[in-house]
């Protein structure tokens, strides 16, 4: 039975996830060095983000399929650690923190880059900051829940594999961008990506913080 306070994922549930798993496991991998990991991958999507703008467009689209393949595997990090610690039989004292603080972490380190990679418009950078912060908030909001009592609530409509699906498809749309665009590198489709996101993160946020007021006992 899946955990009240974790991410029920499709994804968890296949074949070549538990085979990942174990082979980690075998190898003395830790869910803790795993989470690590996936801070790791985000700080280098973020890295290859910033990197993109004035470089030749051979480079600009490496880096952009780049940074949405180590998106990816900060996601595939996040599934890993918790398969490790349940499945694995690896679970540590201080597993819960390592379960939250690096994937917030991760959040700033792969939402805020991306706005720095924007030129299209003049607020690029308060656009990537906005996402990140509302992505943090999205999960404080959840974690804030399951303080009170209460299950803690996965729900979208922009919870963390929705972001990080729509800033993957912004990264391999800009990367087309690049091929198809006659001037610099603009970042249409990275602030286009991160207006998704920052929408669909306060909806996300107010939506949590509404059933959480609905369910609170009393008047």
């Amino acid at each position: 039975m899946a955990s009240a306070s974790r991410r029920p994922l499709k994804t968890r549930s296949r074949p070549a996830a538990h085979a990942a798993a174990a082979w980690l496991a075998r190898r003395g991998v830790t869910p803790n060095a795993i989470s690590v990991a996936g801070v790791m991958a985000a700080a280098a999507a973020g890295t290859c983000l910033l990197l993109v703008p004035g470089r030749p467009a051979g480079a600009q689209v490496a880096l952009l399929l780049g940074a949405g393949l180590l998106i990816q595997l900060r996601l595939a990090s996040n599934m890993l650690d918790g398969l490790v610690a349940v499945e694995g039989g690896m679970g540590t004292r201080t597993g819960p923190l390592f379960n939250e603080v690096p994937d917030r972490l991760a959040d700033l380190l792969g939402l805020v880059p991306a706005g720095y990679a924007i030129s299209w418009v003049g607020w690029g950078s308060e656009l990537g900051w906005a996402a990140g912060v509302l992505a943090v908030l999205t999960a404080y909001v959840r974690l804030l829940g399951g303080s009170l009592g209460q299950e803690q609530r996965f729900t979208g409509p922009m919870s963390k594999p929705h972001r990080m699906f729509v800033l993957t498809l912004a990264c391999l749309a800009s990367a087309i961008e690049v091929g198809i665009a006659s001037s610099d590198f603009e970042g249409v489709a990275l602030a286009l990506g991160l207006a998704v996101i920052v929408v669909g993160s306060a909806v996300t946020f107010a939506a949590r913080l509404r059933h959480i007021s609905a369910a609170l006992p009393g008047d």
